[in-house]
């Protein structure tokens, strides 16, 4: 009978079978090596393209506060101009009735009556000075009080002035300003009230 050997033939197949065992091994290893660098530089380039897309919305931002700050610094000078051409436009209408007020005060002073001060505090007018008599005070405020132009006349103080004559009296008083009603003007408000 003829003696075989199938050790060797064993041992060959068992070293065939590593050999492809190992191949396939490291093939696969390379494959998931490039796969997973393949991902990894994908997630790199999306957040780098990430970071480049939030890098140009905070620049974006940034121009848009800028002009946010702008808009409100005129938006300041606008209103600041407006406050300006109010004053302006206030104190155009209002400089003809500051005269009429020093008008009708010369009208309703009396015969008998020096002023001596005027004194005028928002809508409070103090006026100072001398009447030959006490009816003379009177007659000045009964004058104020059928005024347009004045209200509510009220004498503060009276006080004797022999030096000035023998009925003499030093007076203080204080009055309202008051404007007349305009007729066109109230009708103009009445019927903007009622719209």
């Amino acid at each position: 009978m003829a003696k075989i050997n199938l050790l060797p033939w064993r041992q060959a197949y068992r070293e065939e079978k590593k050999r492809e065992f190992l191949g396939i091994f490291f093939g696969v290893g390379l494959v998931a090596a490039f796969g997973a660098y393949l991902w990894v530089s994908s997630v790199q380039s999306a957040i780098e393209n990430q970071n480049a897309r939030n890098q140009m919305l905070a620049q974006e931002i940034a121009k848009l506060d800028a002009q946010v700050k702008e808009i409100s610094e005129i938006k300041k000078v606008r209103d600041d101009l407006l406050a300006r051409i109010k004053v302006i436009t206030d104190l155009e209408g209002t400089r003809p009735v500051i005269v009429r007020y020093f008008d009708e005060l010369a009208r309703s002073i009396p015969d008998g009556v020096w002023v001596s001060s005027v004194d005028r505090k928002g809508n409070l007018v103090t006026i100072q000075g001398t009447a030959e008599s006490y009816n003379r005070v009177a007659s000045f405020m009964r004058n104020l009080e059928s005024s347009d132009w004045y209200a509510s006349p009220n004498l503060s103080s009276v006080q004797a002035a022999p030096e000035e004559g023998e009925d003499a009296s030093t007076f203080k008083m204080t009055v309202e300003t008051s404007a007349p009603v305009d007729p066109a003007a109230e009708a103009a408000k009445t019927a903007g009230g009622k719209k």
